[in-house]
């Protein structure tokens, strides 16, 4: 941050001043990828030709989630089921604020019976849970920032969720909600075009949004960390972050050199693996707000 200080009449002094970032210690939920593979193609990052290393997409996994620990989260463990392999996305799963929980009901056939594990997960710890009449694919397509604007949801449509499900999870939620269009079906989901780097702030790529979308987001932060197409096609948007702390994917080496910049401090874990269905870090992790 530059501050404008009086020096002498008719001129200013430029200081800069350090950002401090402070961490704000988060509860996750992950599901371990033991059942993952590539057998279907319902993004454009899903190959059927590319085998996938079974071990060491696990392997990777458990790295990431050693990552989260070494931060001091909190990380709760969702058992995975035989012929699911994409149960290992757990952020797909349901979205939560304050304890509610708006469940997920999911565009493709082959992911419709993640929802219910999902649900049992979250009514077994007492939380109220919402469920869903609308499609929509959890925190795949619902970002919120808690501090911005007395507590903001956005929330992305256009390839996965449908826009009648922002509205149903404004009611269910009772937090205002900003819709948001996407346009490119790499970037099929909003957290793998956006990521909240802390309660009140994103970072992003504008080409993955319509032009009117790119101008609300810009109206709303100025101050965005703003990633170029190379590193969000690494999947470096696909982040989480606990407001100092922000663990990307490796490959995305020019955003991470933004954020730290930005007084962030970024945790690359390698993701080559779970990249091949279509998602990375964001994808893996599941926020759990009480």
């Amino acid at each position: 941050m530059v501050l404008a200080v009086p020096k002498l009449p008719g001129y200013l002094l430029l200081v800069t001043v350090d950002q401090q970032r402070v961490a704000r210690k988060r509860t996750y939920l992950m599901c371990s990828p033991e059942h993952f593979a590539v057998e279907y193609a319902i993004n454009p990052w899903m190959d059927l030709g590319t085998p996938v290393d079974a071990q060491l997409a696990v392997k990777q996994w458990g790295r990431l989630r050693e990552a989260l620990l070494d931060l001091g989260h909190d990380v709760h463990l969702l058992a995975p089921e035989p012929g699911l392999p994409d149960m290992v996305y757990a952020a797909n799963g349901a979205f939560t604020v304050d304890g509610a929980v708006y469940g997920a009901r999911f565009r493709h056939e082959q992911r419709t019976a993640e929802a219910a594990p999902h649900r049992a997960f979250h009514e077994g710890r007492g939380w109220r849970f919402v469920a869903p009449n609308e499609t929509n694919e959890g925190e795949g397509d619902f970002a919120y920032l808690p501090e911005a604007y007395g507590g903001l949801v956005l929330a992305g449509h256009g390839f996965r969720t449908e826009l009648p499900a922002h509205a149903e999870a404004q009611e269910a939620l009772g937090r205002p909600v900003v819709s948001l269009r996407l346009v490119d079906p790499r970037f099929y989901h909003l957290d793998v075009a956006l990521g909240a780097i802390d309660d009140r702030n994103i970072a992003y790529f504008p080409g993955a949004f319509s032009a009117a979308s790119q101008k609300v987001l810009a109206q709303l932060f100025p101050d965005a960390v703003v990633a170029d197409d190379a590193d969000a096609l690494a999947f470096g948007l696909n982040l989480v972050s606990d407001g100092a702390n922000v663990v990307l994917d490796a490959e995305a080496t020019r955003l991470a050199g933004r954020l730290r910049a930005a007084g962030y401090t970024p945790v690359p874990v390698e993701l080559t693996e779970l990249r091949k269905g279509g998602g990375s870090v964001k994808c893996c992790v599941g926020e759990l707000r009480a």
